[in-house]
């Protein structure tokens, strides 16, 4: 596993319990809004956190920390990652993987295997424009509609949610968005912040008002939904 970075504890990225996050570094999208910029496009220059060391921090912290969150980046690149999981869960840990949807057969692959707890997948735009909030051209949009299908079969618990940009949102894309995830459990609306180390430029947020308008669009279509940030 490619460890680009670790934060000790969290409350906010797994709902309802006290967490680390993993850090993995690559990533397959280039979206301009990511807020982890120098782990997608430099990767090579992280100073990584050795498997090892990660490995006897989360044995000291049994009995202390609840989970372990593994975002990026794309974790689901890292060739590895089903070892590094099962070692994860041997220690008494719960899994929750943070992922872009564009590798519908690994992510099937570890939920079978009893790897994970807990998926968070980024919906990035509604179908007609997810090629320009993926940042990548040719975009096959196929992958990304399977993992979809696949968590709302609920094989394991999940959420779905969309960081919302000016310039690439709207009501009737988030519209378009939501009707994709009809009839899931959980969906947020992410505000976006610039975090410094963005992969665009010229970025900005909604305001309050407009993120409530849209969260009032998005609503119907889901069983609960709510804004982040």
């Amino acid at each position: 596993m490619k460890i680009c970075g670790l934060q000790k504890m969290t409350l906010l990225d797994y709902p309802g319990k006290v967490a680390c996050t993993v850090f993995t570094g690559g990533c397959n999208f280039r979206c301009p809004f990511c807020h982890n910029a120098s782990l997608v496009l430099h990767q090579d220059k992280q100073r990584l956190v050795l498997t090892e060391d990660f490995f006897s921090f989360l044995r000291k912290r049994q009995g202390i920390l609840d989970g372990v969150c593994i975002t990026g980046g794309e974790p689901l690149l890292q060739a590895d990652i089903a070892d590094f999981l099962y070692q994860v869960k041997s220690l008494g840990f719960a899994v929750k993987l943070d992922t872009n949807g564009s590798f519908p057969q690994r992510l099937n692959e570890l939920v079978q295997e009893g790897l994970l707890d807990y998926v968070a997948m980024d919906v990035k735009s509604s179908p007609a424009h997810y090629r320009e909030a993926a940042g990548i051209e040719p975009f096959d949009f196929a992958a990304i509609k399977q993992c979809i299908d696949f968590l709302l079969s609920e094989p394991v618990d999940y959420e779905f949610r969309t960081t919302v940009v000016k310039g690439l949102h709207d009501a009737i894309v988030l519209q378009d968005a939501a009707s994709l995830i009809a009839g899931a459990k959980r969906y947020y609306l992410q505000k976006f912040e610039d975090s410094g180390d963005l992969i665009g430029t010229h970025l900005s947020a909604f305001t309050d008002d407009e993120m409530q308008r849209f969260l009032q669009v998005v609503s119907p279509f889901v069983h609960f939904a709510a804004l982040r940030g």
